[in-house]
Parts: C-alpha cells; sequence; structure tokens
C-alpha cells in the first residue's frame, strides 16, 4: 500500500530517515516495520516563527516493496538524419539537441566558448583579475551562464513544460537525488561542470555534433527563410531550422541582426548591485537564533517592495556564495553571484536591482531598439570607470550607501579579484541609485538586522536579463519574419534560469518536428 503524507519536523528529525520514518509510523498509527520503503517528495523550510520546521511530503510503502517508474531518454542513432543547427551551448540549446535526437532529428551546435575543462582556465584568469576572454568566460562556453555561475534550479515556469522531466534529465547525468524534492533545488557550481560534460557525451554518443570555439558572424537567409549560418572562419552550414539559443550576453548576435534588419523587439530588464553580508548575520536574521543549527542549510532571503512606482528586488540569492566577475569583454565590470553544491562559504550574497523600462533608455533616437543594450554597456564601462586596477569592482558599505557617504574602508569581500571605495551613491544614475538606497531601509525594516555596514554592495548587477527580445509566433516558436528561426531562451526572451531555458529548448524543439 503507497500513501502520501505531510510532516513537519524538527530539522534533526527531518535530517535522517531513522527518524522521520519513525514519525511517519506514529502519523499512520502503523508499526515501524510495516514500512518497506519511504522516500521524500517535496522539502522545504519553514522559519516563519521562532522554531524553524522542516515540512516534509513523503512517500510511504506499507506492506509492500515501492515501485518506482525508470526515467530514461528515448534516445536513437541520428548520425545520418536531417541536421539541425543550434547556436550557443547553454541549457535552451543542449536540451534542444536532447529533444531533437528523441525526435530523430540531429542536432549541429555551435559554442562559441570552450568546452568545460579548457573553460575553467579561462574562469581562474578572471578570478585572479588576468586577463578577460571575451569568447570564454563566465557567460560564454559549454553550458552556458550557469554552468560556472551557479545551478540553481527553481522556476515559475511550470505551466510552460515539464519541469520533472528537466529535473530528472539532470539525475540521469549525475546530479543529486535531492533535486527532485527539495522546494528550491540547486546543483552547485562544483558539480554542474560535470553534469554538462555527460550531456555532452550523450549528444555526441547518439551521433549529434557540438562545436566549440566557434561564433556565429552571419545568417543565410533567402526569400525570407532561414538556411543556415556562417562561422567565424567564414564556413557556411546549412540545416532543416535554427535554434538562436546565444543567451542574454551575446550582443554581437542582436547587433547582427538589427544590421540585418530581422525584427527584434526592446523589453524591460533590471540592474543595479550585487549585495554582500556575512552569512552568519544573514542565519541569525532568518533563523532567530546566534548560531545556525547543524542541520540547517545556510539561509537565504526573497525580497520585494516598490519604491517610486518601480520594482526593487533581490535576485539570484546566494547563500553561503561568492561574488564573480561576470564581464564578456574588456573595460567593464559586471558582478554575479554562485554558491558551490555545500554552500559552506561565510558570505551570503543577492543582486539587488531595480526595474528598468523601455522609457528610462536613453539615447533612443541614436540607437533605436538596442537602446537598452547600449544603456547596459554605458553603465557597465562606468563601473569599470570607477573601479580600480584591472577587475576590481567599485564598492561601498552598504550602510554608507544608503547615506550617500563614502566608505572609509571596506568589508573583507568573497569577490576574488578585489574591491575598492568608490561612491556609487554620487555615480550610479539616479532613478536607479536612489530606488536601491530607498528600497534598503525597506529591506532593513522587514529584516531586522539586514541594514550594515557590515554588508558591502559592488558594482554592477546589470546582466539579470536581456534588454532585448527576439520575437516570435506564439503557436509555431518561429520568427515572425524569418521562416524555420527559432528564438529561444534567455537570449531571445523567454526564460529566466536553467530550468525555464531547457524547457523553452525542448519546446522550440518539438516546433521543428511538428513542421
Amino acid at each position: 500500500m503507497r500513501k502520501i503524507i505531510n510532516l513537519s519536523l524538527s530539522p534533526k528529525r527531518a535530517s535522517d530517515e531513522k527518524y522521520y520514518k519513525h514519525d511517519a509510523a506514529e502519523f499512520l498509527h502503523i508499526d515501524e516495520r510495516e514500512i518497506t520503503a519511504v522516500k521524500i517528495l517535496k522539502k522545504s523550510i519553514d522559519a516563519r516563527k521562532k522554531f524553524v520546521k522542516v515540512n516534509l511530503q513523503l512517500e510511504v510503502w506499507q506492506g509492500e516493496p515501492a515501485k518506482e517508474e525508470k526515467f530514461n531518454l528515448k534516445l536513437q542513432n541520428v548520425s545520418e538524419k536531417s541536421e539541425v543547427i543550434i547556436v550557443g551551448a547553454g541549457p535552451s540549446g543542449l536540451f534542444a539537441a536532447l529533444k531533437l535526437i528523441e525526435k530523430g532529428l540531429k542536432p549541429l551546435i555551435f559554442e562559441r566558448g570552450k568546452e568545460v575543462k579548457e573553460r575553467k582556465k579561462d574562469i581562474q584568469s578572471l578570478n585572479t583579475n588576468k586577463s578577460v576572454n571575451p569568447e570564454s568566460n563566465y557567460c560564454f562556453g559549454e553550458g552556458g551562464a550557469g554552468t560556472f555561475s551557479d545551478g540553481k534550479l527553481y522556476t515559475r515556469s511550470k505551466k510552460r513544460g515539464d519541469v520533472n522531466r528537466i529535473l530528472n534529465i539532470l539525475k540521469l547525468h549525475g546530479a543529486p537525488e535531492d533535486i527532485m524534492s527539495d522546494a528550491h533545488p540547486h546543483i552547485g557550481t562544483n558539480k554542474l561542470p560535470g553534469i554538462i560534460v555527460k550531456i555532452r557525451e550523450t549528444i555526441k554518443s547518439a551521433g549529434g555534433e557540438i562545436h566549440f570555439n566557434t561564433r556565429i558572424t552571419d545568417f543565410i537567409v533567402e526569400n525570407e527563410e532561414i538556411k543556415g549560418v556562417v562561422t567565424q572562419n567564414g564556413e557556411k552550414v546549412y540545416g532543416k531550422a535554427v535554434i538562436l539559443a546565444t543567451g542574454h550576453s551575446a550582443r554581437d548576435i542582436y547587433e547582427l541582426m538589427h544590421k540585418k534588419g530581422i525584427l527584434l523587439e526592446e523589453k524591460s530588464f533590471a540592474m543595479g548591485v550585487r549585495a554582500e553580508h556575512p552569512q552568519g548575520l544573514i542565519d541569525s536574521i532568518q533563523y532567530s537564533c546566534k548560531i545556525r543549527s547543524d542541520y540547517l542549510p545556510a539561509a537565504a532571503y526573497n525580497l520585494v517592495s516598490q519604491v517610486q512606482g518601480r520594482g526593487v528586488y533581490s535576485f539570484c540569492m546566494c547563500p553561503g556564495g561568492f561574488v564573480v566577475p561576470a564581464v564578456t569583454g574588456k573595460e567593464e565590470i559586471v558582478v554575479n553571484g554562485m554558491s558551490p553544491s555545500g554552500r559552506n562559504s561565510k558570505f551570503a550574497n543577492s543582486g539587488m536591482v531595480v526595474e528598468i523600462r523601455t522609457e528610462d533608455f536613453p539615447e533612443k533616437e541614436k540607437y533605436g531598439v538596442l537602446a537598452g543594450l547600449k544603456f547596459q554597456q554605458q553603465l557597465e564601462k562606468l563601473a569599470f570607470q570607477n573601479g580600480g586596477r584591472g577587475l576590481e569592482a567599485p564598492a561601498q558599505r552598504l550602510h554608507d550607501f544608503v547615506n550617500g557617504k563614502i566608505s572609509a574602508s571596506l568589508p573583507e569581500t568573497s569577490y576574488y579579484p578585489g574591491i575598492v571605495s568608490s561612491p556609487l551613491h554620487f555615480w550610479l544614475p539616479e532613478h536607479i541609485g536612489k530606488r536601491l538606497r530607498e528600497g534598503f531601509k525597506i529591506f532593513g525594516k522587514k529584516m531586522r538586522g539586514y541594514l550594515t555596514n557590515e554588508a558591502v554592495v559592488l558594482g554592477v548587477e546589470s546582466r539579470t536579463s536581456s534588454p532585448v527580445r527576439i520575437p516570435r509566433n506564439k503557436e509555431t516558436l518561429q520568427h515572425p519574419q524569418i521562416k524555420n528561426l527559432y528564438p529561444c531562451g534567455e537570449g531571445a526572451g523567454y526564460a529566466g534560469g536553467i530550468i525555464s531555458s531547457a524547457i523553452d529548448g525542448e519546446r522550440c524543439a518539438e516546433m521543428i518536428f511538428s513542421f
């Protein structure tokens, strides 16, 4: 007999099967020895009251062996099948490739960056403030922006596709079992690269191709239909269709499309700073304790408010994490956050950003639909000009930032290239800086102790999403102007994170098969 039950337990009792199995038996009024198997289906932390509880949804089997459905991909050999071009090897591109293989089409993936092993060297160069490789960095390379920047798997896109399928594919390639049950699943930047490599091996073993260090410089369009692409070496590659899954930082692709007269749209996005606190401080606020229990993970937070008619909110919160340089070009500063699987850094960081609407974009007459992109670039250049040597980020103590005071000293930080004191309150655009300062005051009231000079803000957090959308038909997912061109994922403006990007990649692949 199979039963689904819900328990609210102490962190310790929720941490070990020997405890929650016993509690499940008591809840069901049965002898514990009658339970043949118990599995966590959902797990979440409730820290709203003084004593933290962990909510478990359990699948309990009584008197018979547990029945489990084994997940497998339905792969076939596609080495001689019709070819579909995929531009980008991030989540959208990789999961589109897997779906194409299941449907009997051959994916040809072109990735401007390097494979994981070689990409690590360029990441290390960034972290040690040596050099920026514009083709291989935190944003570009095998696995996309998520590979070395985090691995969060939480999404609100459940209406768009099968989230469990995506999680199962990740688990099949080495992700931990708990991603299937955690309310906010997370793999960790130390584990995700290995999973991405296994996905690559799956694609290649089925006959798909992945070409690294291959940037796309042009599209072959005839009679308003895309026929193929041109690589940086001048090679022309043709295919049945093109899935454009370049990610939100491929500015050259937007500029290429604009130059060729391919329809683009401007869209709202968000920019701001990254705030870093001691993890112990966030733990004490969120868990109402002096020292976090060994049975609790590093505490996270989610903050949102309205300031002067615009959203101000936390973004990509990384408990037990690090701030990293997410630049893709010279003379720019972009910061982002990541966490290893153990979330065991002594720091907590989060993007703290302000909603930017299309009417905020300067020089619209000059840049047209790319005005938001240029605004984003200008802010990153401004951060570089107000930073230190190389990739040293401009920074300010949080309380000083709110009060418009230059920081005479800065606290320890996880940002490896280093930080330099800078008056962010002065040089950030007023409609961003002023709203951030007011937002931090509000958040300081919501989380007592959050607004403190123990925390530091680093500039700038500017790559939350793309300021440009590549339009597509709702029914066919094709570009309305160019037949067989499928804009996909974060770079096209239809996803925001690993899971939603993967889902969108699968949807585009499905559409290609249906036509």
